[in-house]
């Protein structure tokens, strides 16, 4: 049952999830906190929505044309987008928000704890089928399970600054930035387990594909509503808009490794 070739898929799934913890690490950089928020929260909004249309939904596509057909695969797929952007719209709703200083056009820095929170919960569902696909790649074939446990370890890491940033500056607790961001990464592994214990025998193209259109859509709507203007909202817009282009344009970078 646990072959030589099963454990590896599963290490790859469990190294490429826990490598978010590397952007716990950020909160102990020595940099004035209201900068530091303002990069991490913008490059790691730039490295969502390079992931989501650079990847996840060109995937999702291909995966769901395999058997729909090019034009059923990619309505199906734009479907399932709009669909992932609802549920990111729907937690949205269902987490506190700190209200807003109407005269100082400002918002509390207690407001971080949800971005954090909800960014926490984006990742997790994306890393999800990220943990399925890690392992389903390396139990059929090793190298390219490596080449795709890299690339997700490169930008889960900016994902983790996602989660660590804004949480730690908005409680001042290393712990719970660091729970939280465990709370992110653990999810993939996860995904890799349940795909060899239950869903190995039901896993399709049609299914991961759909998987990765409804993460794609929930990565755009964190990173539009809740990211980028977080990040915009301490007086460092240049700097967040400069980070938010880096997190795009080294993302790509990643199929270096493929």
């Amino acid at each position: 049952m646990f072959s030589d070739q099963v454990l590896i898929a599963l290490g790859l799934s469990f190294v490429a999830g826990l490598s978010t913890l590397i952007g716990f690490i950020t909160i102990f950089i020595k940099i004035e906190q209201k900068k530091m928020v303002s990069l991490g929260l913008g490059f790691a909004a730039g490295v969502m929505l390079s992931v989501s249309f650079g990847d996840l939904f060109p995937e999702a596509q291909h995966l769901m044309s395999v058997n729909a057909g090019s034009t059923r695969g990619l309505i199906a797929s734009l479907l399932f987008l709009m669909a992932g952007m609802a549920m990111a719209a729907g937690m949205d709703r269902f987490v506190p928000h700190a209200e807003e200083n109407k005269l100082e056009h400002d918002k509390p820095h207690e407001d971080l704890f949800r971005v954090g929170f909800v960014s926490m919960l984006a990742i997790m569902l994306h890393n999800f089928p990220e943990g399925m696909a890690t392992f389903m790649a390396g139990y059929n074939d090793l190298s390219l399970g490596f080449s795709i446990a890299l690339a997700i370890s490169l930008h889960n890491i900016p994902e983790g600054i996602a989660v660590a940033v804004p949480i730690y500056h908005a409680t001042g607790r290393v712990l719970d930035s660091f729970k939280y961001t465990l709370l992110a990464g653990i999810a993939e592994p996860i995904g890799g387990i349940l795909a060899f214990l239950v869903l190995r025998p039901f896993l399709n193209d049609f299914v991961l594909g759909a998987s990765f259109a409804l993460v794609a859509g929930m990565m755009i709507y964190i990173s539009m509503e809740e990211l980028i203007p977080s990040s915009r909202q301490y007086g460092y817009k240049r700097m967040a808009l400069i980070a938010t282009l880096a997190g795009i344009c080294i993302m790509p970078l990643t199929q270096i490794f493929f």
